[in-house]
């Protein structure tokens, strides 16, 4: 069998993940469109609790160090990024509860709460870097889908840690209110325990009633 040979241009095809960066925000100043937002949302495949959409004008000048997607974080990372977004960044957060996600479906309610979350900046900005395929409906400038961009842009790695961090303080409220399901544990995704708590129980008025398996209970 006929050996095969290295490649000699492996770059093409292997992708390293280098984290995220601000040459897209960058570039867009070179164009004059300035400031940049990013938006993020967290919370889109829980069975319980609202969808959590952030937006982020980051300061240039004051980038917190260490911002990634927030899923590769700590907890405790995410919280201590959290606090210093706050404090060096222009930042909105907006969310969708479950009525207006069985409404509207998680999709349209999650880049619903993206929109209100950029409407909500206290400076408006020239163009919106959007995590995923999808531009936010009915923006006042130009919007940028950015697939993998919590991975790939600052600004939106910025919204997705406070929106992350936001959605789960409001878990952790949930599970002392609604003390049956555990909220504050697994934050309304369909863990074991949840599931069973569903079915002890019965669903909660944070409960996504469109979701299975709710909607069979």
């Amino acid at each position: 069998m006929k050996q095969r040979t290295a490649s000699d241009s492996p770059a093409l095809f292997e992708i390293i993940d280098t984290g995220p960066d601000f040459s897209m925000e960058l570039e867009a100043r070179k164009r004059g469109q300035w400031p940049v937002a990013g938006t993020d949302e967290a919370g889109r495949g829980p069975l319980a609790g609202p969808v959590v959409a952030a937006a982020v004008i980051l300061d240039p000048d004051n980038i917190p160090a260490g911002l990634d997607d927030s899923k590769k974080l700590s907890k405790a990372r995410r919280e201590v990024l959290f606090g210093q977004i706050l404090q060096s960044s222009i930042v909105s957060i907006a969310s969708s509860g479950p009525v207006l996600i069985d409404q509207m479906n998680i999709l349209r309610a999650s880049l619903d709460a993206m929109r209100r979350a950029v409407l909500g900046l206290e400076i408006a900005p020239a163009l919106i870097l959007a995590d995923g395929r999808d531009v936010p409906p009915n923006l006042s400038c130009e919007g940028k889908a950015v697939i993998k961009g919590d991975s790939r842009s600052l600004s939106i790695a910025a919204a997705s840690i406070v929106a992350k961090v936001t959605r789960d303080r409001m878990m952790e409220k949930a599970g002392a209110i609604h003390t049956a399901y555990g909220f504050e544990a697994h934050a309304g995704y369909g863990t074991p325990t949840h599931l069973r708590a569903i079915e002890a129980h019965g669903p909660c008025p944070l409960h996504r009633m469109s979701f299975r398996p709710i909607r069979r209970v």
